[in-house]
C-alpha cells in the first residue's frame, strides 16, 4: 500500500520533473483548492479538470523551468489519510535566467493510494512574478 507521504513525494517530484501523468495521483472524484489563488479560481474536483491544470491555460505561453524541492517538512496527523507538507519549489526560470523560490503549505487527504482532497497555499504573484508573468496575472485579474 503507498503511504500519503509517497503519493506526495510523487506529485512533488512529478511537478519538478514534468511528470504528464500527475492527474493519475488523484482520485477520479477529488476536491483540490488554491486558497491563495488571486484569481480565486474554482476548486478542482475531477482527475479531467487536473490534467487540464497541469497542461496549463490554453494559448498562454509558460516559461521553460528548472525546479527542485527544498526544505521538505512532511507533518503526519493522527488520521492516517491528513499530511501537512512545507516545502518550497526552487530553480530557475531558463528563459530569464532568474532565481526563484515559491514557498507552499499541502494540506492532503490521501485514501487508497489516491489524492482525494487538497489546500494547495502558495505565492500565487510571487510564481506569476519569477516565471516573468506579471501580464498574465494582470489579465487574469481583470478578467476577473
Amino acid at each position: 500500500m503507498t503511504t500519503p507521504r509517497e503519493v506526495f513525494l510523487k506529485l512533488v517530484n512529478g511537478v519538478c520533473d514534468g511528470d504528464p501523468d500527475l492527474a493519475e495521483l488523484y482520485a477520479e472524484d477529488t476536491h483540490v483548492s488554491h486558497p491563495f489563488d488571486p484569481a480565486g479560481s474554482p476548486p478542482l474536483t475531477s482527475r479531467e479538470e487536473l490534467r487540464a491544470h497541469f497542461a496549463g491555460r490554453p494559448g498562454v505561453v509558460y516559461p521553460k523551468l528548472e525546479r527542485r524541492v527544498a526544505g521538505l517538512v512532511v507533518h503526519e496527523t493522527t488520521d492516517p489519510e491528513v499530511i501537512v507538507a512545507e516545502f518550497a519549489y526552487e530553480g530557475r526560470n531558463l528563459d530569464t535566467g532568474g532565481e526563484f523560490r515559491m514557498p507552499c503549505v499541502f494540506v492532503m487527504r490521501i485514501r487508497d493510494g489516491e489524492i482525494v482532497e487538497s489546500r494547495d497555499y502558495l505565492d500565487h504573484v510571487r510564481g506569476y512574478k519569477d516565471r516573468g508573468m506579471v501580464e498574465e496575472l494582470v489579465r487574469v485579474l481583470r478578467a476577473g
